[in-house]
């Protein structure tokens, strides 16, 4: 019999993306504190969540597999997170104008019972073209993308703000790294396909 699966997180962008590997999963929030430690870069505090929020929950269900998964933007070595609200999106978005990110995008498989613990990171440069006011303001109304880390909701319009995204895993800019992320289960014990 196949372990269950647990996705730790409350993000429905993770959820949408692991509904994808058509498996049965539950959903449980971690209680992890996301604030970066004193000169954490990006990509650490990308992997040092993703792993929390991943044993957060299997330490309440052991004989689970459950995946831990965070999203940090990177911009020249400052950590973007979720905005919360217009105001602040605004001013990531003016200074992300015409620059060149790296969303780091970590995910941690872990199942307390056999002791399984896997990190990955998969890191992808995102070129954002210069944006004017009106295109910032227009874009915002229409995605309210203030749950995103860097403003950036590259599955919707987003995408009009970019000029390049260079990955080699397609999902991991929208928050949860499948190659990786399949990996990983399999290497835990979950049947795909």
């Amino acid at each position: 019999m196949q372990r269950a699966v647990i996705l730790a997180s409350t993000s429905r962008y993770r959820r949408e993306l692991l509904a994808r590997l058509r498996l049965p999963f539950d959903v449980q929030a971690p209680e992890v504190d996301e604030t970066a430690l004193a000169g954490e870069t990006p990509r650490a505090l990308a992997e040092r969540l993703a792993l929390e929020k991943a044993n957060a929950v299997a330490t309440h269900f052991p004989e689970a597999v459950v995946i831990g998964s965070d999203q940090v933007a990177d911009l020249a070595g400052e950590a973007l997170g979720k905005p919360g609200d217009h105001a602040r999106a605004t001013t990531q978005l003016q200074r992300m104008s015409g620059q060149t990110l790296v969303f780091q995008t970590a995910v941690a498989v872990v199942c307390g019972a056999t002791g399984f613990t896997q990190r990955d990171l998969a890191s992808v440069r995102v070129t954002f073209r210069d944006l004017s006011e009106a295109a910032i303001e227009t874009y915002l109304r229409a995605e309210q993308p203030y749950d995103c880390a860097g403003s950036a909701k590259s599955e919707g319009l987003g995408i009009a703000l970019l000029n390049t995204i260079e990955s080699d895993d397609p999902t991991a800019l929208v928050g949860l790294p499948l190659i990786r992320t399949a990996r990983m289960l399999r290497a835990a014990g979950i049947a795909l396909l």
